[in-house]
Protein backbone atom coordinates (compact mmCIF):
# COMPACT_ATOMS: atom_id res chain seq x y z
CA UNK A 1 0.00 0.00 0.00
CA UNK A 2 1.63 2.79 -1.03
CA UNK A 3 0.41 6.78 -0.51
CA UNK A 4 1.23 10.14 -2.75
CA UNK A 5 1.70 13.39 -1.46
CA UNK A 6 0.56 16.49 -3.26
CA UNK A 7 0.56 20.62 -3.01
CA UNK A 8 -0.76 22.45 -0.14
CA UNK A 9 -3.94 24.45 -1.23
CA UNK A 10 -5.74 27.74 0.23
CA UNK A 11 -8.61 27.60 2.35
CA UNK A 12 -12.45 27.73 0.72
CA UNK A 13 -15.10 29.59 2.85
CA UNK A 14 -17.09 28.68 5.11
CA UNK A 15 -20.70 27.09 3.77
CA UNK A 16 -24.03 28.39 5.56
CA UNK A 17 -25.52 25.17 6.89
CA UNK A 18 -29.24 25.14 6.29
CA UNK A 19 -32.04 24.63 8.18
CA UNK A 20 -33.79 21.15 8.82
CA UNK A 21 -37.20 20.07 8.11
CA UNK A 22 -39.99 17.67 8.22
CA UNK A 23 -38.81 15.50 5.74
CA UNK A 24 -42.59 15.37 4.08
CA UNK A 25 -43.29 19.24 4.57
CA UNK A 26 -40.79 20.99 2.41
CA UNK A 27 -42.25 22.62 -0.28
CA UNK A 28 -39.05 22.02 -2.58
CA UNK A 29 -40.21 18.27 -2.35
CA UNK A 30 -39.26 16.97 -6.03
CA UNK A 31 -40.08 13.46 -7.78
CA UNK A 32 -38.25 12.69 -11.33
CA UNK A 33 -41.21 13.23 -13.65
CA UNK A 34 -40.92 9.75 -15.74
CA UNK A 35 -43.87 7.92 -14.00
CA UNK A 36 -43.41 8.96 -10.64
CA UNK A 37 -41.75 7.75 -7.30
CA UNK A 38 -42.83 5.74 -4.36
CA UNK A 39 -42.50 6.15 -0.37
CA UNK A 40 -42.58 3.45 1.98
CA UNK A 41 -42.22 3.69 5.19
CA UNK A 42 -39.76 0.39 6.14
CA UNK A 43 -39.04 0.11 10.09
CA UNK A 44 -39.46 3.94 10.65
CA UNK A 45 -37.04 4.40 7.59
CA UNK A 46 -38.02 6.29 4.41
CA UNK A 47 -37.20 4.48 1.10
CA UNK A 48 -37.12 6.60 -1.92
CA UNK A 49 -37.08 4.65 -5.30
CA UNK A 50 -38.24 5.26 -9.11
CA UNK A 51 -40.86 3.70 -10.70
CA UNK A 52 -39.08 1.26 -12.16
CA UNK A 53 -36.74 0.04 -9.50
CA UNK A 54 -37.82 -2.21 -6.51
CA UNK A 55 -36.86 -1.41 -2.95
CA UNK A 56 -35.39 -5.06 -2.43
CA UNK A 57 -31.56 -5.10 -3.49
CA UNK A 58 -31.23 -5.11 -7.29
CA UNK A 59 -30.11 -8.54 -8.68
CA UNK A 60 -25.83 -8.98 -9.06
CA UNK A 61 -23.65 -10.93 -11.18
CA UNK A 62 -22.25 -14.52 -10.37
CA UNK A 63 -20.22 -14.13 -7.55
CA UNK A 64 -20.44 -10.41 -6.92
CA UNK A 65 -20.56 -11.04 -3.05
CA UNK A 66 -17.27 -12.58 -3.16
CA UNK A 67 -15.03 -9.71 -2.80
CA UNK A 68 -11.57 -9.78 -3.09
CA UNK A 69 -11.38 -7.16 -0.35
CA UNK A 70 -13.45 -5.28 1.93
CA UNK A 71 -13.39 -1.89 3.13
CA UNK A 72 -16.31 0.52 5.29
CA UNK A 73 -16.62 3.98 4.29
CA UNK A 74 -19.36 6.97 5.92
CA UNK A 75 -19.32 10.53 6.40
CA UNK A 76 -20.44 12.92 8.58
CA UNK A 77 -19.67 10.53 11.72
CA UNK A 78 -18.75 11.93 15.14
CA UNK A 79 -21.53 14.56 17.01
CA UNK A 80 -20.03 15.41 20.88
CA UNK A 81 -21.91 12.84 22.49
CA UNK A 82 -20.92 9.39 24.05
CA UNK A 83 -22.54 6.00 24.37
CA UNK A 84 -23.86 7.09 27.81
CA UNK A 85 -26.33 8.73 25.69
CA UNK A 86 -28.67 6.60 23.78
CA UNK A 87 -29.39 8.46 21.15
CA UNK A 88 -25.71 8.85 20.39
CA UNK A 89 -24.82 6.87 16.62
CA UNK A 90 -21.55 6.89 15.95
CA UNK A 91 -20.88 4.69 18.74
CA UNK A 92 -23.43 2.16 17.19
CA UNK A 93 -21.85 3.00 13.73
CA UNK A 94 -18.32 1.93 15.53
CA UNK A 95 -19.82 -1.35 16.58
CA UNK A 96 -20.59 -1.92 12.99
CA UNK A 97 -17.12 -1.76 11.16
CA UNK A 98 -15.84 -3.82 14.11
CA UNK A 99 -18.36 -6.77 13.40
CA UNK A 100 -18.00 -6.05 9.47
CA UNK A 101 -13.82 -5.98 10.28
CA UNK A 102 -12.75 -4.25 7.05
CA UNK A 103 -9.15 -4.19 5.37
CA UNK A 104 -9.51 -0.20 5.96
CA UNK A 105 -11.82 2.38 6.78
CA UNK A 106 -12.90 5.43 4.47
CA UNK A 107 -14.34 8.83 5.82
CA UNK A 108 -15.55 11.57 3.65
CA UNK A 109 -15.49 14.26 5.98
CA UNK A 110 -17.07 16.09 8.74
CA UNK A 111 -15.24 13.18 10.92
CA UNK A 112 -16.12 15.09 14.41
CA UNK A 113 -18.24 17.82 15.16
CA UNK A 114 -18.62 20.95 15.85
CA UNK A 115 -15.71 22.58 15.07
CA UNK A 116 -13.31 19.36 14.83
CA UNK A 117 -10.78 20.60 17.71
CA UNK A 118 -8.53 18.05 18.38
CA UNK A 119 -9.84 18.08 22.22
CA UNK A 120 -13.05 17.07 20.55
CA UNK A 121 -11.49 14.22 18.21
CA UNK A 122 -10.07 12.80 21.59
CA UNK A 123 -13.31 13.15 23.50
CA UNK A 124 -15.39 11.32 20.98
CA UNK A 125 -14.24 10.26 17.83
CA UNK A 126 -11.31 8.60 19.54
CA UNK A 127 -13.32 6.67 21.91
CA UNK A 128 -15.98 5.25 19.17
CA UNK A 129 -14.25 5.26 15.28
CA UNK A 130 -10.81 6.18 16.38
CA UNK A 131 -10.67 2.31 17.21
CA UNK A 132 -10.08 1.89 13.47
CA UNK A 133 -7.27 4.98 13.44
CA UNK A 134 -4.62 2.62 12.54
CA UNK A 135 -6.50 1.32 9.24
CA UNK A 136 -8.46 4.74 8.76
CA UNK A 137 -7.76 6.55 5.27
CA UNK A 138 -9.59 9.97 6.07
CA UNK A 139 -11.11 13.03 4.08
CA UNK A 140 -12.28 16.35 5.39
CA UNK A 141 -14.78 17.51 5.47
CA UNK A 142 -16.03 21.09 5.81
CA UNK A 143 -16.41 21.29 9.79
CA UNK A 144 -12.59 20.20 9.73
CA UNK A 145 -11.93 23.98 8.40
CA UNK A 146 -13.92 25.80 11.44
CA UNK A 147 -11.24 24.76 13.77
CA UNK A 148 -10.43 28.17 15.81
CA UNK A 149 -6.83 27.03 16.23
CA UNK A 150 -6.79 26.70 12.27
CA UNK A 151 -8.09 25.36 9.33
CA UNK A 152 -8.08 21.35 9.55
CA UNK A 153 -5.39 22.18 12.59
CA UNK A 154 -7.45 18.83 15.08
CA UNK A 155 -7.86 17.09 11.88
CA UNK A 156 -4.35 16.91 10.77
CA UNK A 157 -3.25 16.82 14.72
CA UNK A 158 -5.33 13.81 15.04
CA UNK A 159 -5.11 11.73 12.21
CA UNK A 160 -1.31 12.75 11.41
CA UNK A 161 0.71 11.87 8.00
CA UNK A 162 -1.98 9.15 7.12
CA UNK A 163 -4.67 12.33 6.63
CA UNK A 164 -1.95 14.80 5.94
CA UNK A 165 1.17 13.49 3.94
CA UNK A 166 4.07 15.59 4.04
CA UNK A 167 1.56 18.67 4.89
CA UNK A 168 -0.81 18.16 1.88
CA UNK A 169 -4.68 17.46 2.68
CA UNK A 170 -5.18 15.34 -0.58
CA UNK A 171 -3.35 12.16 -1.65
CA UNK A 172 -3.75 8.57 -3.16
CA UNK A 173 -2.89 4.61 -1.93
CA UNK A 174 -3.48 1.19 -3.44
CA UNK A 175 -4.96 -2.45 -2.21
CA UNK A 176 -4.86 -5.51 -4.72
CA UNK A 177 -6.14 -3.89 -8.10
CA UNK A 178 -7.22 -0.54 -6.74
CA UNK A 179 -6.22 3.09 -6.70
CA UNK A 180 -8.14 5.22 -4.00
CA UNK A 181 -7.70 8.70 -4.02
CA UNK A 182 -8.71 10.93 -0.75
CA UNK A 183 -9.43 14.35 -1.71
CA UNK A 184 -10.34 17.61 -0.01
CA UNK A 185 -13.08 19.57 -1.24
CA UNK A 186 -12.74 22.49 0.84
CA UNK A 187 -10.34 24.10 -1.81
CA UNK A 188 -9.89 22.42 -5.30
CA UNK A 189 -8.03 24.86 -6.23
CA UNK A 190 -5.22 24.44 -9.62
CA UNK A 191 -2.77 23.05 -7.61
CA UNK A 192 -4.91 20.12 -6.06
CA UNK A 193 -6.25 19.53 -9.75
CA UNK A 194 -2.71 19.53 -11.08
CA UNK A 195 -2.22 16.85 -8.67
CA UNK A 196 -5.02 14.72 -9.60
CA UNK A 197 -3.95 14.80 -13.23
CA UNK A 198 -0.07 13.81 -12.21
CA UNK A 199 -1.79 11.08 -9.78
CA UNK A 200 -4.28 9.73 -12.56
CA UNK A 201 -1.45 9.50 -15.35
CA UNK A 202 0.77 7.76 -12.87
CA UNK A 203 -1.55 4.82 -11.35
CA UNK A 204 -1.09 1.55 -13.03
CA UNK A 205 -4.08 -0.27 -11.27
CA UNK A 206 -6.79 -1.31 -13.52
CA UNK A 207 -9.92 -0.10 -10.71
CA UNK A 208 -9.67 3.77 -9.83
CA UNK A 209 -12.20 4.82 -6.93
CA UNK A 210 -12.13 8.62 -5.27
CA UNK A 211 -13.76 10.02 -2.33
CA UNK A 212 -14.06 13.73 -0.62
CA UNK A 213 -16.51 15.59 1.15
CA UNK A 214 -19.03 17.59 -1.47
CA UNK A 215 -20.86 15.53 -3.51
CA UNK A 216 -21.43 16.95 -7.24
CA UNK A 217 -25.24 15.41 -7.41
CA UNK A 218 -27.11 15.35 -4.10
CA UNK A 219 -31.15 15.10 -3.75
CA UNK A 220 -30.84 16.06 0.04
CA UNK A 221 -30.87 19.83 1.57
CA UNK A 222 -27.10 20.85 0.34
CA UNK A 223 -28.03 19.40 -3.10
CA UNK A 224 -25.50 19.69 -6.09
CA UNK A 225 -22.29 21.18 -5.41
CA UNK A 226 -20.51 22.17 -8.57
CA UNK A 227 -17.11 22.64 -6.68
CA UNK A 228 -15.84 19.02 -7.48
CA UNK A 229 -16.66 19.39 -11.35
CA UNK A 230 -13.58 19.65 -12.63
CA UNK A 231 -12.49 16.47 -10.73
CA UNK A 232 -15.62 14.56 -12.22
CA UNK A 233 -14.16 15.44 -15.58
CA UNK A 234 -10.19 14.29 -14.52
CA UNK A 235 -11.71 11.10 -13.04
CA UNK A 236 -14.25 10.51 -16.18
CA UNK A 237 -11.54 10.81 -18.49
CA UNK A 238 -9.14 8.73 -16.72
CA UNK A 239 -12.05 5.60 -16.54
CA UNK A 240 -12.69 5.59 -13.35
CA UNK A 241 -15.19 3.93 -11.57
CA UNK A 242 -16.23 5.14 -8.40
CA UNK A 243 -16.71 8.29 -6.20
CA UNK A 244 -17.70 8.37 -2.70
CA UNK A 245 -18.87 12.00 -0.74
CA UNK A 246 -20.62 12.69 2.78
CA UNK A 247 -21.85 16.40 3.55
CA UNK A 248 -25.50 15.39 3.24
CA UNK A 249 -26.62 13.33 6.19
CA UNK A 250 -27.99 10.65 3.96
CA UNK A 251 -27.96 7.86 1.60
CA UNK A 252 -28.05 8.06 -2.14
CA UNK A 253 -26.88 6.03 -5.09
CA UNK A 254 -26.44 7.09 -8.52
CA UNK A 255 -26.44 4.90 -12.02
CA UNK A 256 -23.44 5.63 -14.07
CA UNK A 257 -23.24 8.99 -14.71
CA UNK A 258 -21.43 11.75 -17.22
CA UNK A 259 -19.78 15.04 -15.31
CA UNK A 260 -22.78 16.54 -17.09
CA UNK A 261 -25.30 14.77 -15.22
CA UNK A 262 -26.38 12.74 -18.36
CA UNK A 263 -26.81 8.98 -18.14
CA UNK A 264 -23.73 7.48 -19.26
CA UNK A 265 -23.20 3.53 -18.89
CA UNK A 266 -19.36 4.17 -19.29
CA UNK A 267 -19.51 6.97 -16.84
CA UNK A 268 -18.72 7.44 -12.38
CA UNK A 269 -20.84 5.46 -10.13
CA UNK A 270 -21.64 8.34 -6.94
CA UNK A 271 -22.23 6.81 -3.39
CA UNK A 272 -23.47 9.42 -1.11
CA UNK A 273 -22.98 7.72 3.00
CA UNK A 274 -23.37 10.50 5.14
CA UNK A 275 -24.89 8.79 7.31
CA UNK A 276 -22.19 7.70 10.25
CA UNK A 277 -23.70 9.52 12.89
CA UNK A 278 -25.13 13.41 12.84
CA UNK A 279 -28.44 14.29 12.62
CA UNK A 280 -30.41 13.14 9.02
CA UNK A 281 -30.93 15.92 6.49
CA UNK A 282 -34.34 15.02 4.74
CA UNK A 283 -34.67 14.78 0.65
CA UNK A 284 -35.85 17.72 -1.16
CA UNK A 285 -35.36 17.81 -5.09
CA UNK A 286 -34.58 14.36 -6.30
CA UNK A 287 -31.87 14.23 -9.55
CA UNK A 288 -31.84 12.56 -12.56
CA UNK A 289 -29.75 9.33 -12.45
CA UNK A 290 -30.71 8.82 -8.36
CA UNK A 291 -31.71 5.02 -7.79
CA UNK A 292 -32.33 4.85 -4.21
CA UNK A 293 -32.50 7.72 -1.48
CA UNK A 294 -32.92 6.58 2.18
CA UNK A 295 -33.08 8.99 4.93
CA UNK A 296 -33.34 9.06 8.78
CA UNK A 297 -31.40 5.96 9.67
CA UNK A 298 -27.66 5.70 10.76
CA UNK A 299 -24.89 2.69 9.05
CA UNK A 300 -21.97 2.48 7.35
CA UNK A 301 -21.42 1.07 3.73
CA UNK A 302 -19.81 -2.29 3.42
CA UNK A 303 -17.80 -1.98 -0.17
CA UNK A 304 -16.86 -5.11 -1.76
CA UNK A 305 -13.78 -5.34 -3.98
CA UNK A 306 -12.71 -7.71 -6.87
CA UNK A 307 -9.97 -7.04 -8.80
CA UNK A 308 -12.18 -6.61 -11.72
CA UNK A 309 -15.31 -4.82 -9.92
CA UNK A 310 -17.20 -3.95 -6.80
CA UNK A 311 -20.48 -3.42 -5.29
CA UNK A 312 -21.80 -2.56 -1.87
CA UNK A 313 -24.29 -3.06 1.06
CA UNK A 314 -25.97 -0.79 3.35
CA UNK A 315 -25.66 -2.00 6.63
CA UNK A 316 -27.93 -0.19 9.27
CA UNK A 317 -27.09 0.62 13.23
CA UNK A 318 -29.86 -2.50 13.69
CA UNK A 319 -27.46 -5.20 11.63
CA UNK A 320 -30.17 -5.28 8.97
CA UNK A 321 -28.93 -4.50 5.11
CA UNK A 322 -30.87 -1.11 4.27
CA UNK A 323 -30.15 -1.33 0.47
CA UNK A 324 -27.82 -3.08 -2.12
CA UNK A 325 -26.23 -2.12 -5.09
CA UNK A 326 -25.71 -3.47 -8.15
CA UNK A 327 -22.78 -4.96 -8.76
CA UNK A 328 -20.41 -3.63 -11.57
CA UNK A 329 -16.58 -3.53 -13.63
CA UNK A 330 -14.85 -1.76 -13.88
CA UNK A 331 -14.16 -0.03 -16.83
Amino acid sequence: MTSTPSAQQPAKPERPRRSRKSLLGTPRFGIPAAAGAALALVGGVALWSTADRADAAPDRAPGAHTAGFTAVAAGDIAEKCTASNSACEHPKTAALVKKINPAFVLTMGDNQYDDARLKDFERYYDKTWGTFKDKTHPSAGNHETYDPDGELAGYKAYFGDVAYPEGKSYYSFDHDNWHFIALDSNSLDSAQLDWLRSDLAANSKKCVAAYWHHPLFSSGEHGNDPVSRPVWKLLHDAEAELVLNGHDHHYERFAPQAPDGKADKAGLVELLAGMGGADPYQIEEVQPNSEKRLTDTFGVVKLNFTDNGFSWDLVGTDGSTKDSSPSYECH
